[in-house]
């Protein structure tokens, strides 16, 4: 599945007490141009007081689309956010769209601002999403990888290799550790 064409993007987002009034959030993006180990890669991170994990989720892609610089690229998003990968791939924003931005509920979709910033760069480039599992521990002895394996898979189809499927689950855990480094900014 590597292609020194493909744009890929690994994006998480964080937020320290999520459900309190006031909280730490913080997002984190790293984008691969190329093959990996030989590939051009940027790493952004930053933060925001009182906010939630989705638009941390949100911001992270947000961000990472901002630093293209071209348009028409192949790119396939990486993200832990069922959230952000389900609008995507089940194309929830077209009903939201057709609906006043209203979701099924009749309720004013949330986010709005962040998702009206993002769906333009749909058409401007060729973007797969592809949902993975967060906080893999690549270093635990107890970790069932092959399990994992077989859920991304049925996430996302057999088309990466168990080798692959680490090395997105690395880059993940990056974009992970670049929101931590965005939290710990603002404490």
């Amino acid at each position: 599945m590597r292609n020194d064409r493909v744009l890929r993007i690994y994006t998480d987002g964080g937020c320290a007490g999520n459900q309190e009034e006031e909280n730490l959030g913080g997002w984190g993006a790293v984008l691969e141009f190329g093959p990996g180990g030989g590939a051009a890669t940027k790493e952004l991170y930053g933060s925001e007081a009182n906010t939630t994990n989705n638009r941390m989720e949100m911001t992270a892609l947000l961000e990472a689309f901002r630093a293209i610089t071209k348009e028409g690229q192949t790119i396939q998003v990486f993200s832990d956010s069922s959230y952000l990968m389900n609008c995507f791939r089940e194309k929830w924003y077209v009903n939201w769209q057709k609906n006043g931005w209203k979701n099924a509920k009749k309720q004013p979709v949330e986010n709005q601002d962040l998702w009206k910033e993002l769906l333009p760069y749909l058409g401007q480039h060729d973007i797969t999403f592809y949902r993975v599992k967060g906080h893999v521990n690549l270093n635990s002895q107890v970790t069932n990888f092959e399990k994992l394996y077989d859920k991304f898979c049925e996430w996302n189809g057999n088309d990466f290799t168990f080798e692959e499927f680490r090395y997105i689950t690395e880059k993940n855990n990056r974009a992970d550790a670049l929101a931590n480094v965005g939290i710990d900014e603002i404490r």
